[in-house]
């Protein structure tokens, strides 16, 4: 049965995301929804001798008008150097640096796309490579999309082959189950919880930051402390 996942692009975003896209067998990037402010989007979190820190892409918004996230513009052509000089500043000191620098210096700094989603699937998809994660990878206007906030979901699934739908806990909130039961396909709840520490820069634990941090730290051990990647 073949498992499909569908979740709007994040910017670097942290581990329980790709522990998501190695579960399924494709994962569709649903960058058709609105653009939201202070969302994930354009924007995650590192760990710096500070503490926490946000690295925020700069985007146009425009007002009230319904902008999809496929259709946000980077504002700021030279966004990639100034995050590349805190992801320095910040993970010099980690044992696997050069390694993970090697292969993502260059998305920072060769002439990075200028449409955010675009961006976020470049990122994606480099760090999929690091994990080994071979998993398809395909956009929400790949297909139809229909009305209905859940029925558009199920049908994407279907459309794509799905014969189950694997969806994040917060999604209990909105998405009517009956639907992906009259289509025929299977409703499943990704679980987030039960990761591992690991060996951290910086004070006090925490599990919410960018992958980045992960792969810093732990390089080729990174699968070891995480869900779907053993």
């Amino acid at each position: 049965m073949k498992k499909v996942a569908i979740v709007q692009s994040n910017y670097i975003p942290w581990k329980g995301y790709f522990d998501m896209i190695a579960a399924v067998d494709e994962f569709i990037l649903y960058d058709d929804m609105q653009y939201t402010r202070r969302d994930w989007r354009n924007r995650n979190q590192i760990k710096t001798p500070q503490g926490v820190q946000w690295l925020t892409i700069p985007v146009r918004v425009k007002g009230r008008y319904f902008q999809k996230i496929r259709e946000t513009e980077i504002e700021d052509p030279e966004w990639g150097q100034a995050h590349w000089r805190s992801l320095v500043q910040a993970y010099r000191k980690a044992p696997y640096f050069s390694e993970v620098a090697a292969w993502l210096e260059p998305l920072y700094l060769d002439e990075p796309p200028l449409l955010l989603s675009q961006l976020n699937r470049r990122f994606i998809e480099a760090i999929c490579r690091a994990l080994s994660i071979t998993t398809q990878i395909s956009n929400s206007w790949d297909y139809e999309l229909v009305e209905g906030k859940t029925e558009r979901l199920a049908a994407l699934c279907t459309q794509a082959g799905g014969g189950e739908y694997v969806s994040g806990p917060a999604a209990k909130d909105y998405v009517d189950e009956r639907v992906f039961r009259d289509q025929g396909v299977k409703l499943t709840w990704f679980d987030y919880a039960g990761y591992p520490e690991y060996k951290q820069l910086w004070g006090e634990f925490v599990h919410g930051v960018t992958i980045l941090d992960l792969l810093f730290n732990c390089g080729k051990d990174t699968k070891q402390y995480m869900k779907y990647l053993k």
